[in-house]
This record gives structure tokens, C-alpha cells and sequence, in this order.
């Protein structure tokens, strides 16, 4: 790892155009702390370090790069070290780099591939957006099953540097469809003249398809513990695998959207320091606005209540709390809810046991802060000689409404997501602030129809 001390040394020795101590100094760094460093330079030194790397490296360390550091390099490098680069580069991550690229950029770019990588490149990128074959790599193992062991293992040293992965071998027939796979553990063990037909495993392989989407193959990795699936077309044959460090992209990519989403905010298409200004609020001003608009309901449900708010102004002191104690319990129960839907934990079939449990949740946990409530009315009462003689009125209205707020709002905070979730949506859209102004506008009619019930005749 970088240690922060290192980059003054660094940047001075670049300033001295000390390039032969630099090259000394980065004999033994890895291409992922080399990324870091890079980064961590201005534009016009970055160019400057990474002309210094062997050119195995220099690839490696370039698909490390933040896509803005890769930018920047394409347009310092010149022709011929971008050409290298771009036709040296594991597929799947050139892919990545193209999609994010202008695309007239992108399309002067895949002019300098070889014809190999041109077609690789075309193939990729002729797949939806957010699909499988977008990350999918064509570099892959594949040997025919009646190979025998030592055949294998002559095919791998041969070849092997070019493929993705070498945790994982897998057989084809004659034709190219898959009938197996064998682990890099099987191949070690086994007699060198067994035939592979004899090695692959039995049980059912877990494929994907190049037209899935990324989530899907996100699931199959968590649900099988795969460092590595394969890819085919609709019958069946072989065409690409996906990594697991793939899917660790895919995985903080998902997650940091849906945190986003359930902060309530349309998710960033770029790092926060690095998106524009204008198109940060413009996403953050989009659910503001329809967040507002939905207070203003609960300013509308007020006024409806504005005559029992002018004969018992005491009410209006539990408003707060009142409305709080909902909007948090929703939020509670939708983070627990979207949560379990992301893990797998439960499903829209299980709508009817959720819907039990956050029955009773609620109720019991309504009841502890009805009996708070009440509580705080009594001792305000004894006290501090609040509320008058109505005082255990008070206390029992607002023990109800608080019940009764928290139920449904740990109804609405479960059933919402699940709801979004069978209507095809994403269930992270039910973020905490539109489960709590939901909550909100509720809240005010539950507290003052209890309200009108109970003090109707005595302040009412």
C-alpha cells in the first residue's frame, strides 16, 4: 500500500527528471498501488510516471486507473502507446473504458485495434447497456472432454496467459457447447491419463446469458460462490466468463445506488467531487420537490384539523412527536425490507409473513412509546401542573395515536418496497424521506380523528 509520506520523494524526484531512480524505485510496487499514485498526481505529471512503467505493467496498472486518470492519459500518450494499451487490455475492461468514453472518442479508439480486438470490441459493445456481455470476457480455457489430462495441462501452459482465468477449465463437445467444468484443484489431482470426460463434474453447471442483465449474474455469484461463471448463447454454446472481480464492480455499483436512492436522490453517474454542479442539484432537487409537495399535504391534513387545533392548542404541542415517531418506524421497516430483498432473505411471495410480523412489530412497538407518551403527559401533569384537569385524556389520546402511527407506519415501510418490487421497480425508491412524509400525512389524521373522539365534548 501507498504510504502517504512516499509522494513528496516522488514528486520531487519527477521535478528533478530523476527518471532512472524512479524506474528503480517502482521495480517492486504492484500495478494497483502504481494506479494509486498516478491518480494522486496533477494531469501533467501522471503522463510523465506512467512512460516510466515496463510496458506489461504500464497496461495493468492503466486498468486500475480511475476512469478520469485514463482520460487524461489517452490524451498525453501518444498514438502508438495508446494503440498498444488499447489492443493489450483484457477485453471486459476495454469494454468498460469504451462505454464511458464520448462516443466519437470511443469510435476513433476502436480504429486503432487490431481485427481481433476490433471484432472483440464490436461484439461487446453491441450488448445492452448494464448486460452480461458487457462485462463477459472472451478469454477463457476450453478444451474438447475426450482430452486427456496431460493434453490439458499442455493446452494451459500454452495458452494460459491470455485467458482471464485459470481457476477454471471448461469442456466443450466437438461443436462448442458446454457439457462441463473442472476446477484448477481437479486438473492437479487427477492421473495425468484420465480423460476430462472422467474429471468434469456431474453436477449441473451454472451458466449465464450474454443478454442478462448484470444484477442477475450478481445474485448467481452470491447464491453459488462462483469465482467465475460461464457465459453462452441460447443453445448453448460457450462464448465468454465473468469474473468475480467483475462482479465486485457490479456490487459496490448497485449498492452505492441504492443509498443513494433511499437518501432520497437519483443515483450519481460519477463520483461526487467529480459530478457537475448543476446536474447534482438538478438530481437532488428532483425528489426535493416531490418530497415538498407531499408536506404540503400534511400542511393541508392541518388545516382540515385547524378548528380542533383552536380549541385545544395543546394538541398542537404533540404534533412533533407525534409525526416523528411514524416517519421513523417506516423508515425502519423499509431498510429492513430492502435490505432483505437485496440479499435474497425474502421474496414478494412472502409479502403475507412480512405483513405478520411488522403487524405485531408495530403494535408492540407503538405500545412502548404510547406508554412513553402517556408517561410524559402524567408527569407534566403531576409536575409541572400542565394540561389542566383533562390531563389523563391527553395522555391516553396520545398513547392511542402514537400506536397507532407506528403500526401503520411500519406497514406502509414494509409493504411499500415489496409493492415497487412486483410492479417491476426498484425497491430502493422507497426511500426513507417518501416513506416518512407518507407516514406524515397519515400521522396528522390518525392523531386528530383519535383526538376528536376522546376530547369531543370536553375540549372539543
Amino acid at each position: 500500500m501507498i504510504g502517504t509520506p512516499i509522494l513528496p520523494e516522488i514528486r520531487e524526484l519527477i521535478e528533478q527528471r530523476n527518471f532512472s531512480a524512479l524506474q528503480r524505485l517502482f521495480n517492486d510496487w504492484l500495478p494497483v498501488d502504481l494506479a494509486e499514485l498516478i491518480s494522486d498526481l496533477p494531469e501533467n505529471e501522471q503522463a510523465i510516471l506512467f512512460r516510466l512503467l515496463p510496458k506489461d505493467v504500464a497496461t495493468e496498472t492503466f486498468e486500475y486507473l480511475e476512469f478520469e486518470a485514463q482520460q487524461n492519459l489517452l490524451a498525453a500518450l501518444t498514438q502508438k502507446d495508446v494503440t498498444r494499451i488499447l489492443n493489450s487490455m483484457s477485453a471486459d475492461d476495454r469494454t468498460a473504458l469504451l462505454e464511458e468514453l464520448p462516443g466519437t472518442v470511443a469510435q476513433e479508439l476502436i480504429k486503432l485495434l487490431s481485427f481481433k480486438e476490433f471484432k472483440i470490441a464490436k461484439t461487446l459493445l453491441a450488448y445492452a447497456e448494464n448486460s452480461v456481455g458487457r462485462l463477459m470476457s472472451p478469454d477463457f480455457l476450453s478444451v474438447k472432454k475426450d482430452w486427456e489430462i496431460n493434453q490439458v495441462l499442455e493446452y494451459i501452459r500454452t495458452y494460459g496467459h491470455e485467458s482471464e482465468t485459470l481457476n477454471v477449465v471448461y469442456a466443450v463437445d466437438d461443436h462448442g457447447k458446454l457439457v462441463g467444468e473442472m476446477l484448477a484443484r481437479d486438473l492437479l489431482l487427477s492421473a495425468l491419463d484420465k480423460k476430462v470426460s472422467e474429471v468434469i463434474s456431474e453436477e449441473k453447471i451454472i451458466t449465464l446469458t450474454a443478454t442478462q442483465d448484470q444484477t442477475d449474474a450478481l445474485e448467481a455469484f452470491k447464491r453459488y460462490d462462483n469465482v467465475a461463471l460461464p457465459v453462452v448463447d441460447s443453445n448453448g454454446y460457450l462464448i465468454g466468463v465473468v469474473t468475480v472481480d467483475d462482479m465486485l464492480d457490479v456490487a459496490e455499483e448497485e449498492e452505492t445506488e441504492d443509498i443513494q436512492k433511499f437518501g432520497g436522490i437519483e443515483a450519481l453517474d460519477d463520483p461526487y467531487i467529480d459530478i457537475p454542479l448543476l446536474q447534482l442539484v438538478r438530481k437532488r432537487a428532483v425528489w426535493l420537490v416531490v418530497l415538498f409537495l407531499g408536506e404540503m399535504l400534511t400542511a393541508s391534513a392541518m388545516s382540515y384539523f385547524e378548528g380542533e387545533l383552536a380549541k385545544a392548542i395543546v394538541l398542537a404541542t404533540f404534533i412533533p412527536l407525534i409525526i416523528s415517531s411514524g416517519g421513523n418506524s417506516g423508515s425502519q421497516a423499509a431498510t429492513l425490507i430492502i435490505r432483505s430483498l437485496s440479499l435474497g432473505e425474502i421474496t414478494i411471495r412472502d409479502w403475507w409473513a412480512v405483513m405478520r410480523r411488522e403487524l405485531l412489530s408495530g403494535m408492540m412497538l407503538g405500545g412502548i412509546l404510547g406508554v412513553i407518551g402517556v408517561f410524559r403527559v402524567v408527569f407534566w401533569a403531576m409536575v409541572l401542573h400542565r394540561y389542566t384537569t383533562v390531563w389523563l385524556l391527553i395522555g391516553i389520546t396520545v398513547g392511542i395515536s402514537l400506536v397507532g402511527i407506528v403500526l401503520w407506519g411500519t406497514i406502509a415501510g414494509s409493504m411499500l418496497p415489496l409493492l415497487l418490487k412486483r410492479l417491476g421497480l426498484d425497491p430502493a425508491t422507497s426511500s426513507a424521506p417518501f416513506v416518512a412524509t407518507l407516514v406524515d400525512v397519515t400521522g396528522i389524521v390518525i392523531y386528530f380523528s383519535v383526538a376528536s373522539m376522546l376530547l369531543k365534548g370536553v375540549l372539543l
